[in-house]
């Protein structure tokens, strides 16, 4: 692999190229900006490697697919996507987000971390490859969609109507990140599901004065005492049945969550806390951070919040709760558990209107391709990876994967410092070249 890995040396600027041109092209789905044009650059890039790419049209952005069969006995996929979040608050950049600048070691530009970067490196490990040694020793399939970060509506649609087209061994899926301070690479076995809700408690048909609040019964105040009935001050979740299928961590999985090098004392004085939940800290923190699920208020909203007083007694009142659900959990049956739990304590006139969901995904600690994507990190990287089971975040894995069998691993060209959906989002440019590379030593080691 050294004469592959010494072209991509020599093919640097050529590399960075087409990661520029492909990050300088808006490609923001949740305004219909620039699709199109981003799914030209896709195709033509993939077209640099002998793929001839296949539109599939879903009723909303295509989902470009291509593959390279070399009649080989093993299969790899890679999944990513072209879209990327609005670059608002477009104050707080320090360039065009849309014209990618190198400042340093660091090249800064909407999606260059989420996700181009991952993107565009599959497609020059191939390129390198090819032009090395020639016929690729396995088989590749690519899966680019243009709409995972407006949820991936479309994704089941693919997964149920093109069964064949999803056959593989195993999956390299979007991307992964680099700690900045110690430069340990992240490996992801998969990740936490969401399950969003809003509550909603009405009371008067309009705002009253709040002398009427001794008779008229306040909807604020309600929706409190429904909220402290969902968690107890230790942090337990109240729901029954909330954690039936919450499947315990194996001996394997716990030793992934021992190689995380978590930086408390950074997080602590980047946050301005004194300390973490129920004084956590080591192996505790940590597994409480991977494998436990979540109940969180993200938003309150009633009555007048202005400046200055306002004597009101509201009309309604809402809350805007995520869970965060761990392997097994299902966010269908979280929102039928909280109905009952609302229901059976007395709190049935409370409205919930769902959002959206994701199911949560893992990939089997283990199974064979963990073992090859380990192997292949600890051949390029001189930094130890840190081995998530699960990311604490959410991803459309589960709708892609669901009753595949297949093997799903996160890795990728981004750091822990790389403004995901922020402003002045950013990669280092070692990151992106060392990204083409581990991804050549996965393809040779499957």
């Amino acid at each position: 692999m050294q004469k592959v890995y010494k072209f991509i040396d020599e093919n640097r600027e050529m590399y960075l190229d087409w990661l520029v041109k492909a990050c300088n092209q808006e490609s923001v789905s949740a305004q219909n900006r620039g699709m199109n044009e981003m799914k030209d650059i896709v195709v033509s890039l993939l077209k640099k490697i002998n793929v001839e790419p296949e539109i599939i049209e879903t009723g909303g952005y295509p989902i470009i697919y291509g593959e390279l069969n070399t009649g080989k006995n093993k299969t790899l996929t890679f999944y990513n996507h072209y879209d990327v979040q609005p670059e608002d608050p477009i104050e707080e950049w320090l360039s065009n987000p849309f014209v990618s600048e190198i400042r340093g070691e660091q090249l800064f530009a909407r999606g260059v971390a989420d996700n181009k970067g991952n993107l565009i490196a599959r497609i020059c490990a191939i390129h390198a490859y090819q032009n090395v040694i020639g016929d690729l020793p396995i088989n590749i399939k690519f899966i680019f969609e243009g709409e995972e970060e407006v949820g991936s509506p479309h994704l089941e649609f693919f997964a149920r109507e093109f069964k064949d087209k999803l056959v593989t061994d195993a999956m390299v899926w979007e991307g992964g990140s680099r700690n900045v301070k110690d430069k340990r690479p992240h490996v992801g076995l998969g990740a936490k599901g969401i399950c969003f809700v809003e509550l909603i408690c009405k009371g008067a048909n309009s705002d009253l004065h709040s002398s009427e609040a001794v008779i008229i019964e306040n909807p604020a105040w309600r929706l409190i005492w429904a909220l402290n009935s969902l968690k107890d001050e230790n942090e337990n979740i109240l729901i029954d049945g909330f954690y039936e299928d919450v499947i315990d961590l194996s001996q394997k999985g716990k030793g992934f969550i021992e190689t995380m090098d978590y930086d408390e004392d950074h997080i602590k004085q980047e946050y301005s806390i004194s300390g973490f939940l129920k004084g956590l800290t080591g192996y505790q923190l940590k597994e409480r951070l991977i494998a436990e699920p979540t109940c969180t208020i993200c938003g309150i909203d009633s009555g007048y919040t202005g400046e200055g007083s306002k004597t009101v007694l509201p009309s309604i009142a809402k809350v805007k709760l995520d869970f965060r659900l761990v392997p097994n959990q299902d966010p269908e049956k979280t929102v039928q558990l909280l109905r009952d739990h609302l229901d059976n304590n007395g709190f049935a006139d409370i409205e919930i209107k769902k959002s959206h969901g994701m199911h949560p995904f893992n990939t089997n600690p283990d199974d064979p391709f963990v073992d090859v994507v380990l192997k292949s990190m600890n051949e390029v990287y001189d930094e130890a990876p840190i081995i998530y089971r699960n990311l604490a975040g959410s991803s459309p894995m589960y709708k892609l994967l669901k009753d595949t069998n297949i093997p799903a691993v996160q890795i990728g060209v981004a750091n822990t410092q790389s403004n995901y959906h922020a402003p002045n989002e950013n990669i280092f440019l070692e990151d992106y070249f060392q990204g083409i590379k581990v991804t050549i030593a996965v393809i040779k080691n499957l």
